[in-house]
């Protein structure tokens, strides 16, 4: 009988403990979990300038993260910039934080580092038991570079005249490399090339002023390099005045009606109840979102100029309205809309074959708005021309054309009252006067003179 009792007694120590020790055991093993905390740093270049902002992700699913630390070594100099703990959820349990998003600042100037390279260190600790509770590391050294002086500009050439809706050309050699370079013109910004033949550092920037901008409009050189130092810099200009023509053209129900069933997708939806109505809808919404397509498709252009010499335009054509025409829309009697015209409107016989004004890229070339059939070329460096109103195509997207080819018909397409082509130039989304790039003598003066000379050292 003793001896039942011993083995009782027994069995219920050894219950007993298995309740106690064995969940112990189990977060034992658990807690000595050997996989190392995940880092991720999102710091797409390694320059930094007077003010850095990065953000690091930790992650650690099993023990939780237990400690972080960054720093930055330089000439021998190790400074701590973040030491960051984290509590844990118990002795037997892991960290409270799975998972933390840290931004970091650095601020060159204010830390004391100079400009140059430097070794960015930051490790990560969790709470797991392993190496006699030190835990799992994760270990990350990233070279990076200090520097927080902005890129000087000097500007190549001597001057630049351009009046409303014109454009130029303005060459400038940077003393770094930079991520971003060119001309802005108030909220508008022409990107600059590399120059032809010439060191990366000399770019040469296509700009232009809209029909609305003169006398007055900001106007300068920028540059940021690859820290994000920015510098701004004035360059010689000067801008002429210009008036534009003044029209008026006369809509009635018969136009509205023969042209309303091309815009039928665009007009489902909105309730435009009158002929009226819908035209409204067509030459203001309508036009408003084609000029946002095409600033869109120009943001992008061929760092390569395509293009050499006069541009060609509609052969035996005559001219029919002209860039920057104010055109007031009349309706009933009654004046219903105000738009400008941007571009020229050139007519020959009906269907007439349109060459390619210069060699280039065609990026275009499909139904767009008030603009119907439309082809646009890329003649690389931020310069574009527009076919619109065309029959039909001969030329598709990703082709490259010579000067002269035949890319289309003229047509009747979109928001049209005849057989014509609508032809217009652009730099970097801006329409400017086509009549300068029909000129032999502007172009040598304005554009070619200017990149011929930095061949010759200027």
């Amino acid at each position: 009988m003793k001896y039942k009792n011993k083995e009782s007694n027994r069995k219920v120590v050894i219950f007993f403990l298995t309740i106690v020790f064995l969940p112990v055991l189990a977060a034992v093993v658990i807690r000595m979990e050997s996989e190392q905390p995940e880092v991720k740093i999102d710091l797409p270049t390694v320059f930094i300038g007077m003010g850095k902002e990065f953000q690091i992700d930790i992650e650690d699913r099993k023990s939780g993260i237990k400690r972080f630390w960054v720093a930055i070594l330089q000439d021998g100099k190790e400074t701590t910039i973040l030491e960051k703990r984290f509590p844990a959820s118990g002795i037997l349990q892991k960290g409270s934080n799975l998972s933390e998003s840290i931004s970091i600042k650095i601020e060159p100037k204010k830390s004391g580092f100079k400009d140059g390279k430097a070794m960015l260190r930051m490790m990560a600790v969790d709470y797991s038991w392993k190496s006699w509770g030190k835990g799992n590391r994760t270990y990350i050294e990233k070279e990076i570079s200090i520097d927080t002086e902005a890129p000087i500009v000097r500007v190549l050439t001597r001057s630049h005249n351009i009046s409303p809706g014109g454009s130029n050309v303005v060459a400038y050699e940077l003393s770094e490399p930079c991520g971003i370079s060119g001309v802005q013109v108030a909220d508008h910004f022409y990107p600059g090339y590399p120059a032809p033949g010439q060191a990366n550092e000399i770019r040469i920037a296509f700009f232009g002023l809209n029909d609305q901008q003169g006398s007055g409009i900001e106007m300068n050189l920028i540059a940021e390099d690859l820290a994000g130092n920015r510098t701004k810099t004035d360059f010689p200009h000067y801008i002429k005045s210009k008036k534009f023509k003044k029209d008026t053209i006369l809509i009635n129900d018969k136009f509205i009606l023969s042209k309303t069933p091309e815009f039928e997708e665009v007009l489902s939806g909105h309730q435009l109840e009158s002929p009226e109505d819908k035209f409204l809808f067509i030459n203001r919404e309508l036009r408003v979102q084609d000029k946002a397509v095409l600033n869109d498709l120009m943001q992008r252009s061929d760092p390569e100029m395509h293009w050499g010499g006069t541009f060609l335009r509609l052969p035996n054509s005559a001219t029919k309205a002209g860039f920057g025409d104010r055109r007031t829309y009349q309706y009933r009697g009654k004046n219903i809309d105000q738009q400008t015209h941007l571009g020229i409107d050139l007519a020959s016989v009906a269907m007439s074959p349109v060459p390619a004004a210069n060699s280039g890229k065609v990026i275009y070339a499909k139904t767009l708005g008030i603009y119907g059939r439309t082809l646009v070329i890329d003649h690389g460096y931020g310069l574009f021309t527009l076919y619109a109103h065309l029959s039909g195509f001969r030329a598709h997207d990703g082709q490259m054309v010579k000067k002269g080819d035949i890319i289309g018909r003229t047509g009747n397409s979109g928001l049209s009252g005849g057989d014509h082509l609508h032809y217009s130039v652009l730099v970097s989304g801006t329409f400017v006067d086509p009549l300068e790039w029909w000129d032999a003598k502007w172009i040598h003066n304005n554009i070619k003179s200017k990149i011929d000379r930095l061949g010759q050292g200027e």
